[in-house]
């Protein structure tokens, strides 16, 4: 049987198919929108944590701020910080940078020149002490970056000038509340010996005149060869031999293993002071860590002085 070839169906068919394909190649793929940013924002990033600490309360409440910060919250004080990709890109995306000054942030010191236009130092004008650049750890010198804060954003950001110095006013409130009530505790112990752990404490020892009789590790990480140990070990006996009061602190942040062959050879008894370095990243509870942290270093130190 011949198969006979329909042309006017076949005719009919490729029209049919022509249309289709040509509809297809007409619905095109809808394209990907870029993220939109908000230009009004202003990206605000911290060195480290007490900074951040800081400008939780001093930006409360701002619409359009967005805070970050360069080192974790867990990595205490910056010494051996390194920094990374990310910490650049936050650097070079931010609007105001924040950072403590005073050689704590020496590892970015030729970028924090690039940024000298937008960069705020908060320890820029307190009276160092052989350039130890932790002046956070006492209360007033946490009230002086908090007030070198205020000033530097109200004058890089004067949109909210009104609402930094607000939230600083109430900040600062608490923070002069905070020296009164650590007054009221410590005072009595004025002139007592400690030993600290690093040189973290020299402003919080004379803000509440206390005498650093040694320190166990110069920096973080450095611990003392069998030979200083020894001598710290024997400047200590002799202290307490001639009945002056000492007491022992490490830091909740690093290995107590040194303090502990002190505390061992010595027969005191180990307590714990908090430079306030370290913390949650979560706002609400790192507003309030700075008080909480300094109000415990408070009772500590009553319990170690007294005895």
């Amino acid at each position: 049987m011949a198969f006979t070839i329909n042309r006017k169906k076949i005719a009919f068919f490729m029209a049919s198919l022509l249309v289709l394909l040509s509809s297809c190649t007409q619905k095109k793929a809808p394209a990907v929108q870029p993220e939109k940013t908000d230009e009004n924002t202003i990206k605000i990033t911290a060195t480290f944590y007490p900074l951040y600490v800081l400008l939780l309360n001093i930006t409360d409440g701002i619409d359009g701020v967005e805070l970050s910060m360069l080192a974790p919250p867990d990595t205490g004080c910056l010494h051996d910080y390194q920094l990374t990709t990310k910490d650049m890109k936050k650097i070079e995306s931010c609007n105001i940078l924040v950072a403590n000054g005073s050689g704590m942030e020496d590892f970015i010191e030729k970028i924090l020149e690039t940024k000298k236009d937008s960069l705020i130092l908060a320890s820029e004008g307190f009276e160092l002490t052989d350039n130890n650049s932790h002046v956070w750890v006492s209360p007033t010198g946490a009230i002086h970056e908090t007030q070198r804060i205020v000033e530097g954003l109200s004058h890089l950001d004067p949109r909210n000038a009104t609402k930094y110095v607000m939230n600083g006013n109430a900040y600062l409130a608490k923070l002069q509340s905070l020296r009164s009530s650590m007054h009221s505790i410590l005072d009595e112990f004025s002139g007592q010996k400690i030993i600290t752990f690093h040189e973290a404490f020299p402003y919080f020892a004379s803000e509440f005149n206390l005498e650093i009789a040694t320190v166990i590790e110069r920096e973080p990480g450095e611990t003392p060869s069998p030979k200083e140990l020894a001598e710290q070990i024997q400047q200590i006996k002799s202290i307490v031999s001639g009945g002056t009061k000492i007491a022992l602190f490490a830091e909740p942040q690093y290995s107590s293993s040194a303090a502990d062959i002190i505390a061992k050879e010595t027969g005191l008894k180990v307590f714990e002071l908090d430079p306030c370095v370290t913390g949650s990243f979560k706002a609400d509870d790192a507003k309030d860590s700075y008080i909480n942290t300094m109000k415990k270093n408070a009772e500590v130190l009553k319990e170690a002085l007294a005895k």
